[in-house]
């Protein structure tokens, strides 16, 4: 697509949302129902084309699917009560007066959605563009193309391109996009291209959600359940082979315990995938090439104790623990975005806050532990946009919870009723009667008038 045709799809969502019509309400849920119908007879297609692009089992790509179908139901149940004014307290100072606030669209929103969960990352927040009633214009990683295609052809066969519209292309699409005034941009990625995509927006003073990742620490204390604790962080790593953003990034296990968890972890891979994942259909595969190289150059860390063999023409990386890591490791130093789970040991808990409070907020923060007293002590003393207790990954798919990153691993909060609100300005209006007017706010301001205001105000 040429960059005048961009400059002439983003005039025509514009006087699409200048019509009004978006902001109808019955229009919004109609349109939200049409999504879900569509998305329920295109799912076996959407299975396929993530099956296509990264190997995704039909269990993991219909997690997308449902996830998805999951949000939509709730927007669908729930946008009347949501776009309703919210009446709040008014104070005594401004008596005969009523206040409320308006959830209204934004108008034009940009959507960028990254490679490794295609489907879902792109159409939870269009449900959320829809809702609040704005128009959208969508923007697909092209490191997933099957699914690109079929998303290309959900929208376009069901939504006015001057309503919805969805757009293949590579980096200067990109540049393009980012040159051009939106009224909200919506991004899922890397820290390191959601860094370019707040400079490109501060320069029309856009405002952003920036859903980024970071090194999210799992942490096994040694009362943890230690078979329960080695089943779900075995799951939530290699799901979708590792290529998760909230996916537990390295694990820091009590020193006492850590043998009988590693070795527990190595039953529940072979459990899960076999003594061969290579043949596994369980077992999804690395994006591309480039990404297995990146890998095999992050595994030169400490010492293998399972797993590390790789094969890049199918794209593939063994689950693979690696003990004995070092802070200072380059494994430590990015994201790993991969099935390969580095331990660090440590003695006493205490221990743990100075590595994971000297680096970047993570996304997400994993806790192994029986006692209430040691959950909360940790949470205190740390900080991360999400996370779980004797668990990992599951407060993605909760509706009810706002999912999103702080600091270098994101800003704005998304999924239920906070999809809704991340896509609405929150509109302040106060409605004043006439039946009355004091004049103590008008000049001259006597002594008098100022000691009632006081009185008022204090």
């Amino acid at each position: 697509m040429e960059a005048s045709e961009i400059q002439s799809l983003i005039k025509n969502q514009r006087k699409f949302f200048l019509s009004q019509e978006t902001k109808n309400i019955d229009f919004r849920i109609n349109n939200l129902k049409k999504l879900l119908k569509t998305v329920q007879a295109y799912e076996n297609r959407i299975c396929k084309a993530l099956y296509l692009d990264m190997h995704k089992p039909e269990f993991e790509a219909y997690t997308e699917v449902g996830l998805v179908i999951q949000e939509l139901k709730l927007h669908i149940r729930k946008l009347k009560k949501w776009a309703k004014p919210k009446r709040v307290r008014t104070p005594l100072v401004h008596f005969l007066s009523k206040s409320y606030y308006y959830p209204e669209p934004y108008g034009r929103v940009l959507i960028f959605s990254p490679w490794n969960y295609p489907f879902q990352l792109l159409m939870i927040p269009l449900i959320g563009a829809i809702s609040a009633g704005n128009c959208a214009l969508l923007k697909a990683s092209r490191r997933a193309p099957h699914t690109a295609d079929v998303i290309n052809e959900i929208t376009s066969s069901n939504f006015d391109p001057g309503y919805i519209a969805f757009i293949k292309g590579g980096n200067e699409i990109n540049r393009v996009l980012l040159e051009s005034k939106f009224d909200y941009i919506f991004f899922t990625g890397s820290v390191r291209v959601g860094k370019r995509i707040m400079e490109a927006a501060s320069k029309n003073l856009t405002p952003v959600s920036l859903e980024l990742g970071g090194k999210n620490p799992c942490i096994v204390c040694k009362d943890a359940d230690i078979d329960m604790a080695a089943k779900r962080i075995t799951w939530s790593k290699f799901y979708n082979a590792g290529q998760t953003c909230v996916a537990p990034d390295y694990l820091l296990v009590q020193k006492d315990i850590k043998e009988k968890l590693l070795n527990k972890i190595k039953f529940f891979i072979a459990e899960f995938y076999g003594k061969k994942p290579s043949e596994s259909p369980d077992y999804a595969r690395i994006i591309n090439a480039a990404n297995v190289e990146r890998l095999e150059r992050l595994m030169r860390s400490g010492n293998i104790i399972s797993g590390g063999n790789t094969n890049i023409s199918e794209n593939y990386v063994a689950p693979t623990l690696i003990d004995n890591v070092n802070p200072g490791d380059l494994i430590m130093q990015e994201e790993i975005f991969g099935p390969i789970l580095p331990v660090i040991e440590y003695n006493n808990i205490d221990e743990i806050f100075p590595l994971i409070n000297n680096n970047p907020k993570p996304l997400s923060l994993y806790i192994f532990s029986k006692s209430r007293k040691l959950q909360k002590y940790i949470l205190s003393r740390t900080s991360s946009g999400n996370g779980a207790i004797n668990d990992a990954v599951i407060q993605f798919s909760n509706p009810y919870l706002p999912y999103g990153g702080v600091g270098e691993s994101g800003m704005g909060r998304y999924h239920g009723k906070s999809t809704f609100d991340t896509f609405s300005n929150y509109r302040a209006i106060m409605k004043k009667s006439n039946l009355l007017d004091i004049s103590l706010r008008y000049p001259p301001y006597t002594k008098r008038k100022t000691k009632i205001l006081k009185k008022f105000l204090g």
